[in-house]
This record gives structure tokens, C-alpha cells and sequence, in this order.
């Protein structure tokens, strides 16, 4: 049976098989707060010296390193679901160890929260997946893009996610993709559940 992650957190102490950044392809969305998936997942690859490479089948970037798997679907970010399926189905990596990074405008920017399921919260990425996957239950790491007024409201919102970090915010954001790439690597080496002990604790933006 495969592995599941219920509402105790069931399944946590299984490291990922596959990493999974949400973002919008091309240059126009490239350093958008909708894109800091995109910006983690860059980080982890080159760490790891490991190249993407351009999967047409599944219209998604794909590297790999030591058995995990790293994409960033390439549908935009309404449909990433339907790229996350076709992989995580080839790689038989069940949802529970399917490990999705984005943006949250409920955080601040410098803020990380681990969580092991759970609804859409309005992304319209995470709600794909949810479709595509018929399941709720696969971890993911929310990574702060909240403005210091709190959560954008009405018409702000799309133009907030999908407007470039201002140069006030650069250290800050540099400081949460590094911590965010550590999170990752920590649920890798010592599983998910430490990861979230670790780093759902308040930690300064700088």
C-alpha cells in the first residue's frame, strides 16, 4: 500500500523522492514572488551540480540527483498539476513523498512552514495539484511573500505575487531561498519531520 500522510502526520518520516517548484515559465514571470518555487529549486540544483533539462512529454524542467528527482513544471502555474502527475506517475513517487515549494502571501517574506497536507488556501497551483493528484495529503514548504502590512487584499493580490521583489526586500529574499534550500535538505537527510521542527520556528527575514 502506498504511503500516505494523514491528519497526525502519518508518513513525515519518509524523505522525498520528488521536489517539486511552483512558478510560471519565461522570462516576464522570472523574479516574480509568484516564482520563488522556481528560485528554490534553482538553488537545490546548483548545489547539488545538478543540471535541468527540458522534458517535452511532461512539459517540465528535470534534474536528478542521487535518486530524488527535481521539476518545475513548465503548464504555468493554473495547471502545474497536470505535469506533477505524469512525473510523480513515471518515478512512482506516491503524493506522500512528493515535496511541493511556493509562495504564500499568508507569510511573511522570511518566514518558512513545513506542512504535511492540507487545502489550496487560494494558489491556484496547489489547488491543480490537488485536482490532478486526488489528494490533498503531500507535504509542502510555504516560503513567506507577505508585504509587512499583512496579506494583500481585493486587486492588490495578483499584482503583488506577480510583481518583482523590490530592493528593500533582496536580502531578505537571498536569506530565505538559502534557508529554504537547507529546509530541503534536511527532509532529505533526516526526513520531514525534523525539517519542520527545525524550520517552522521564527526566524529573523535577514
Amino acid at each position: 500500500m502506498a504511503e500516505t500522510i494523514d491528519s497526525t502526520g502519518r508518513g513525515l518520516n519518509l524523505p522525498p523522492l520528488l521536489i517539486v517548484g511552483l512558478g510560471n515559465p519565461g522570462e516576464t514571470y522570472r523574479d516574480t514572488r509568484h516564482n520563488v518555487g522556481f528560485m528554490v529549486l534553482d538553488e537545490l540544483a546548483n548545489r547539488f551540480k545538478a543540471p535541468f533539462r527540458e522534458e517535452k512529454r511532461w512539459s517540465g524542467l528535470l534534474a536528478k540527483y542521487d535518486g530524488v528527482h527535481l521539476l518545475k513544471p513548465q503548464t504555468y502555474m493554473n495547471d502545474s498539476g497536470r505535469c506533477v502527475q505524469a512525473v510523480s506517475h513515471f518515478f512512482k513517487a506516491p503524493a506522500a513523498r512528493t515535496l511541493v515549494i511556493y509562495d504564500d502571501v499568508d507569510l511573511p517574506l522570511g518566514r518558512l512552514r513545513f506542512r504535511g497536507n492540507g487545502g489550496a488556501a487560494g494558489h491556484n497551483g496547489i489547488r491543480s495539484l490537488i485536482c490532478h493528484l486526488g489528494t490533498q495529503d503531500f507535504p509542502r514548504l510555504k516560503v513567506g511573500i507577505a508585504p509587512q502590512d499583512g496579506r494583500p487584499k481585493g486587486e492588490r493580490m495578483a499584482g503583488h505575487v506577480l510583481g518583482k521583489f523590490l530592493p528593500d526586500e533582496q536580502s531578505a529574499l537571498q536569506s530565505i531561498i538559502q534557508r529554504s534550500a537547507d529546509a530541503v535538505l534536511m527532509a532529505l537527510q533526516r526526513g520531514l519531520e525534523q525539517a519542520m521542527n527545525v524550520f517552522n520556528q521564527p526566524h529573523p527575514a535577514v
